[in-house]
């Protein structure tokens, strides 16, 4: 059939594929049934669906709600096509609803935010591996708005009520990743007990920011205060960073400071000649 699949996302919650369909055959797939619950966003061609016997059309305008244990079938009437297709463990999907995993029935149509949601998850899979929360976050947030559209209530069950609350949320998210920057999306959400989804918007409400931004803020500020001090471990700066790899590391700090670690290092870092006093000599040691 000439499918081809790449990894977006990978993880024990949340699963994003980029899928491309080069040479599908004429007619209907076989029945089979679907075995977990998934978003289908085709983003070029035309897919056909058959499930449970009815026939529903796939197009980037819309989008495929595929709940478990319903009996589908797909035919491609235009040939090739492409898509992204999301997974999200039932634990997410519960919390994405209200506590319920239960999908409600219904047709999913894309408004403008979703597109540029579903674009700007696609653009973080450009950005490399490194980038996995920034992925997870536009995830939960194209997924969220998905579910919205057939159940609305549900969804925005759990979110916090009230001023002070939102910004205790915001102020509890910026202590957690200031303390561990290496904290995912979803491990986050569930230390602050909310939903994903409720904690990114409120997060960015509070701050003007997305919490992967500000994430990114917090690790490039770490790495500065280290590179102040000489650190010349980059690559062990990075693993404490939480980034992918030095690679990663040197590209956030980049984005985030106009300069490369190495530079800033060199321009940070202590010179020896700052313990000398003057002509050389070496400054007095303070009294004890």
């Amino acid at each position: 059939m000439g499918v081809t699949r790449h990894a977006i996302l990978t993880d024990d919650d949340l699963a994003v594929t980029d899928v491309r369909c080069g040479d599908p055959p004429a007619g209907w797939t076989r029945p089979r049934a679907a075995e977990v619950f998934g978003l289908v966003l085709v983003r070029d061609g035309v897919v056909r669906a058959r499930v449970d016997g009815v026939e529903q059309t796939m197009d980037p305008a819309s989008v495929y709600v595929e709940r478990l244990g319903s009996e589908q079938q797909f035919a491609h009437p235009h040939g090739a096509d492409r898509y992204t297709e999301l997974v999200p463990s039932e634990p997410l999907l519960a919390s994405l609803l209200g506590g319920d995993p239960t999908v409600p029935a219904g047709l999913v149509f894309t408004t403008p935010a979703m597109a540029l949601r579903h674009r700007l998850l696609c653009a973080a899979s450009g950005r490399g591996p490194g980038d996995v929360f920034g992925a997870a976050e536009a995830a939960v947030a194209l997924a969220a708005a998905a579910l919205a559209q057939l159940d609305a209530r549900r969804v925005a069950t759990g979110a916090p009520a009230t001023a002070a609350a939102r910004r205790r949320l915001a102020d509890g998210a910026r202590e957690a990743l200031t303390a561990d920057p290496r904290l995912g999306l979803l491990p986050l959400a569930a230390e602050l007990g909310c939903s994903p989804h409720h904690l990114s918007r409120v997060f960015r409400a509070a701050t003007g920011a997305t919490l992967s931004r500000y994430r990114n803020r917090l690790r490039a500020a770490r790495a500065l205060e280290r590179l102040a001090g000489g650190e010349r471990d980059l690559g062990g700066l990075a693993a404490e960073l939480g980034f992918a790899d030095q690679a990663h590391m040197t590209h956030v700090v980049r984005a985030e400071s106009g300069l490369p670690p190495g530079r800033l290092r060199a321009l940070l870092a202590p010179s020896p000649a700052s313990s000398r006093g003057p002509a050389g000599r070496r400054a007095p040691r303070s009294p004890r």
